[in-house]
C-alpha cells in the first residue's frame, strides 16, 4: 500500500524541482525527503526521478504517480473534511475558488447566505480562472469552484452543476453608433478596429469568434481586468467583448454594449469526485443555486 506521506513528498519534489526546495515546502529535513523518496520507489519497483543538473526531474513514471497522487491527496482531505462534519454543520470549512466577475456578484450574496445559515463554518474565497480553479480541485487546495464553459464543461473526476447561461455583449465608446444596416452586435462592423483581449489562454473565444466573423482581430492591449477593458474601450483605444457578469459587476458610463446575437456562456460550480459531497460543501452549493435564481439582471 502507497504511504501518504512518501506522496505528498512526491508531489512536493514535483512542484519545487529538488529535494531541497520539497524539503523547505514540507518543512522536512532533506534527508529525511531523500528517504521517503528511495522508499517510495522501492514500493513501486521502479525509478520515479533522475537527476537534471542541480535539481531533479521526474521520470514518465514518476510523473503519472505525481498526478495521481494528487488526485489521492485530494480525496484524502476531502473525506476527513467530510468525517469532521458528519454529526452537522457545527464544524468545518468551505474554501472556494471563483473567477473575478463571479467573486463579484453572485459569490458575495451566496457567502452571506450561507454565512448567516452556518456561522460556525469557516468560509475563504480566492480569485481563480477556471482552469486554476479546476487545477485547485484535483489537488485539493480548494473545496467548491465557480467557472464557466463557453461551449460543455466535462473534466475527469469532477461534479460540475450549472448555474446561469449569461450573455456575451460587444464593447465599444459610447459615442460608437452602427449604422442603421449593421445589426446590433456584430463583430464583423469592427473588423479594422483594435481590440482588447485577454491573455493567450483567455482570448481564446473572442479569437474564434472574429474568425467565424471572416477576420482575425488586432489585439493592441491586453489584460484580463473587465475594469481596466472598459476604461480603454471608454479612452477610444479599442474595442472588445465582455460577459454579462463583468458589466453587472462594473459598467462604465463611457461604453457602449450590445448583445453578441447567440453568444452565451454557462457558470457552474464544480465540486471534486461524485456526489454526495462534504456536508459544508453541499451547502455551500445550494447557497450558490439559491443566489444564482435570484440573479435576474437579464
Amino acid at each position: 500500500m502507497l504511504d501518504l506521506t512518501r506522496l505528498r513528498v512526491l508531489v512536493a519534489v514535483a512542484r519545487e524541482g529538488s529535494v531541497t526546495a520539497a524539503a523547505d515546502a514540507l518543512h522536512y529535513a532533506q534527508p529525511s525527503v531523500s528517504h521517503h523518496l528511495a522508499r517510495l520507489e522501492a514500493e513501486v519497483g521502479m525509478p520515479l526521478t533522475q537527476r537534471a543538473g542541480r535539481g531533479l526531474r521526474l521520470t514518465e513514471a514518476g510523473e503519472l504517480l505525481a498526478r495521481r497522487a494528487e488526485e489521492i491527496l485530494g480525496q484524502v482531505e476531502a473525506t476527513e473534511a467530510e468525517l469532521s462534519a458528519h454529526a452537522g454543520l457545527r464544524t468545518g470549512r468551505v474554501r472556494l475558488a471563483a473567477f473575478p466577475s463571479a467573486l463579484a456578484t453572485l459569490v458575495p450574496a451566496a457567502a452571506a447566505r450561507f454565512a448567516a445559515a452556518h456561522p460556525d463554518v469557516e468560509l475563504a474565497l480566492s480569485e481563480a480562472e477556471p482552469s486554476v480553479a479546476l487545477t485547485a480541485l484535483r489537488t485539493g487546495d480548494a473545496d467548491v469552484a465557480v467557472v464557466f464553459a463557453h461551449g460543455a464543461l466535462e473534466e475527469r473526476g469532477v461534479t460540475v452543476e450549472p448555474l446561469l447561461t449569461e450573455p456575451l455583449y460587444l464593447v465599444t465608446p459610447a459615442d460608437d453608433v452602427p449604422a442603421d444596416d449593421v445589426p446590433a452586435g456584430v463583430l464583423a462592423a469592427h473588423a479594422s478596429a483594435r481590440w482588447i483581449a485577454g491573455c493567450e489562454r483567455c482570448r481564446t473565444h473572442l479569437v474564434e469568434s472574429c474568425e467565424l466573423a471572416g477576420f482575425t482581430p488586432a489585439i493592441a492591449f491586453e489584460t484580463d481586468d473587465y475594469v481596466a477593458v472598459q476604461a480603454l474601450v471608454a479612452a477610444g483605444l479599442g474595442v472588445s467583448t465582455l460577459p454579462g457578469l463583468a458589466l453587472t459587476a462594473n459598467r462604465h458610463p463611457g461604453v457602449r454594449v450590445e448583445p453578441l446575437p447567440g453568444d452565451r456562456r454557462t457558470v457552474a460550480v464544480a465540486t471534486y469526485g461524485r456526489s454526495p459531497a462534504p456536508l459544508p460543501v453541499q451547502a455551500f452549493r445550494t447557497a450558490l443555486r439559491a443566489a444564482a435564481a435570484e440573479f435576474t439582471q437579464w
